[in-house]
């Protein structure tokens, strides 16, 4: 059904009802579908691997996060591998090049306006974006640049006064929106929409809007690592194809964003069960060790985004089984070659790249020698810390 927009009118003026707080299959009960990868590996055929590998990089170099992925965890092993290619692990270059991923677009900031709640800046709207919020009047206010402390902005109405208010009546503008495919399909998860980390909540926002309105995002990646004689390995998921963003991508072990409600250790509880049937006497051993930022601009969406990096140990004859669908498998990597993976490829969901480099540099796996490494760590943390 098309949208109403005098329904959608009527309904914001006259009625602001409070906000209201596939199953997985057993595909991996069978172990031996999740092997583990050997250290070794013995080639055919040189020259075939390298030609196909380069064919691989080609194929993913232009990932849309709604394309789908058709490479295997075979391409994965071949790529992983020491021999395959002559670079060595002191070189940070691919590294930059994935970060550089998650950092795009900053020439087109001047393109975006402030969002304003309250004379607080809580995100930024494309220009031309801001002009479809227009007809949505009494929700969205636009104002021209009249040399005031915004310059052009869009603000939310005054006359929505409360949380519960604005998430009703914003939700209804942003099924619109989806109508209209000016963003995407609401995932009926919603995001804080506040100034800063931690202050005062505004109203929520469904999580497939928060780009189109430049709204600070959050969220929570696990490593999910094993030692085993000495060497360190990492689970490492590959995302279902019938994921709505970056199908078929490798992934870290569980993680995910941040919604209204929640903090984010329990989050993570959430996630290390749904996505990898972790059992909360083992998640609750996950431990916070930092964050890292990035900031991407593409087309109408304005990614602020923070990820709070957690690591979690997991026992040896620990195996991850996922619970909600979202995981085609998984397969355990010597950490070593998930760092070839990241810098000759971009098989990786972009900003998994970011919480598995900040895992590199704190397992030693990316050492001050090596030429770029303070430029390489500070990158980490392109984006807005707040």
């Amino acid at each position: 059904m098309a949208c109403n927009f005098h329904h959608l009118t009527q309904t914001i003026r006259f009625s602001f009802p409070p906000l209201h707080n596939f199953k997985a299959s057993d595909a991996f009960t069978n172990k031996s579908l999740i092997t583990t990868f050997p250290v070794r590996f013995s080639f055919h055929s040189s020259a075939k691997l390298t030609t196909s590998i380069r064919s691989l990089r080609v194929a993913t170099a232009g990932i849309s996060y709604r394309s789908s992925c058709t490479f295997t965890w075979d391409d994965v092993f071949r790529v992983s591998q020491p021999e395959y290619s002559p670079d060595d692990s002191s070189d940070l270059r691919g590294y930059f090049e994935k970060i550089k991923i998650c950092n795009r677009g900053s020439e087109m900031q001047s393109e975006f306006f402030p969002f304003i709640i309250e004379d607080q800046v809580v995100g930024y709207t494309h220009n031309r974006f801001a002009s479809h919020l227009r007809k949505y009047d009494d929700v969205f206010i636009y104002s021209e640049n009249n040399g005031g402390r915004f310059g052009s902005h869009v603000k939310l109405n005054s006359k929505l006064k409360t949380a519960d208010e604005r998430t009703r009546v914003v939700g209804e503008v942003i099924k619109c929106l989806a109508e209209e495919e000016l963003i995407p399909d609401i995932q009926n998860e919603l995001y804080p929409v506040a100034s800063t980390f931690g202050s005062p909540i505004f109203f929520s926002l469904d999580r497939a809007a928060a780009p189109y309105f430049g709204i600070k995002a959050y969220a929570v990646p696990l490593n999910g690592y094993v030692e085993k004689d000495g060497q360190k390995f990492l689970w490492i998921g590959k995302r279902s194809q019938v994921k709505s963003t970056y199908p078929g991508m490798l992934d870290i072990l569980a993680g995910g964003g941040l919604p209204h409600g929640i903090a984010c250790g329990e989050n993570i509880i959430k996630e290390c069960e749904e996505e990898a049937g972790i059992p909360r006497s083992i998640s609750n051993r996950a431990r916070p060790v930092g964050a890292v930022s990035y900031t991407d601009i593409n087309g109408f969406s304005y990614k602020r985004d923070v990820i709070f990096c957690y690591d979690l140990k997991l026992p040896e004859d620990f195996v991850p089984m996922n619970q909600d669908g979202e995981v085609e498998s998984f397969q355990l990597i010597p950490v070593a070659h998930v760092a070839n993976v990241i810098r000759r490829t971009e098989f990786f969901k972009p900003n998994c790249s970011l919480a598995i480099i900040d895992f590199l540099f704190r397992h030693g796996y990316i050492r001050p020698e090596y030429f770029g490494y303070l430029d390489l760590l500070q990158s980490l943390r392109r984006g807005d810390f707040s």
